[in-house]
């Protein structure tokens, strides 16, 4: 199972966000480079950076922080956050994105997503399936829909999708543990897609059960950054 430490950007500084409210940040770093190297120090090789303000303003902002990252560490970097154009997504390739999540753009623009999934392949373009109460949230979680969480990924694994990252909103930043009966039934109804668990993990047992269950990844934050689960702890999983 891959260990993916998020860096959240607001700013151009390292935060994190509760249940993905922007009235609830807290600051952890004002050098997110400094953070990716400290992670890539302790032999992780994946990140999931994200441009919040990029996710508000529908449009990439912090992509100076990206080319930062790419440029100084050999991390392979899944990029998202107001990816919703040409420009953004050529943009985020640019300054060095290895992969490019997509949410909303995936919701609100469904013929632009499928088109960069046929240009760039499901290696590169992964489906950001965020769930709150078992419907899909977009634009930075401001927005809620009335379409279930199996059904939209369903629907973009027939189009080509490989990975998913889902996340649970209500779990996001609480330091409560991960949604593991969610990932169950997913991992159930659509044993082909290759799940990336977001939201909530908390202790190194939250990771056990998440691989146990065969997710593909794991995304850790503010477990990480509140010092519930050490880098030094996470060398067994990688």
């Amino acid at each position: 199972m891959d260990i993916i430490p998020a860096i959240d950007i607001i700013d151009g500084k390292c935060v994190r966000l509760t249940q993905g409210d922007f009235n609830q940040q807290k600051q952890y770093n004002e050098n997110p480079l400094e953070v990716a190297q400290q992670f890539e120090n302790a032999g992780i090789k994946k990140l999931h950076l994200v441009d919040l303000d990029g996710a508000r303003q529908k449009k990439i902002v912090n992509h100076k922080v990206l080319e930062n990252i790419a440029k100084n560490t050999k991390l392979k970097i899944d990029f998202g956050g107001g990816v919703q154009s040409e420009e953004d997504i050529k943009l985020a390739f640019d300054s060095g994105a290895a992969q490019i999540t997509g949410g909303s753009v995936a919701i609100h623009k469904p013929l632009l997503f499928e088109k960069w999934l046929q240009r760039y392949g499901g290696e590169k373009i992964i489906l950001g399936a965020d769930v709150k109460e078992g419907k899909i949230a977009v634009s930075g979680w401001q927005e809620t829909t009335d379409i279930s969480i199996t059904s939209f990924i369903q629907s973009y694994l027939q189009r080509g999708v490989k990975y998913v990252i889902c996340t649970d909103i209500s779990k996001d930043g609480m330091l409560a543990g991960t949604s593991i009966d969610l990932y169950k039934r997913l991992r159930h109804a659509l044993p082909h897609a290759l799940l990336i668990a977001s939201g909530g993990v908390s202790s190194l047992q939250d990771l056990i059960d998440l691989k146990n269950i065969g997710m593909k990844g794991a995304i850790i934050g503010k477990a990480i950054y509140e010092g519930k689960i050490s880098l030094e702890e996470l060398k067994d999983f990688i």
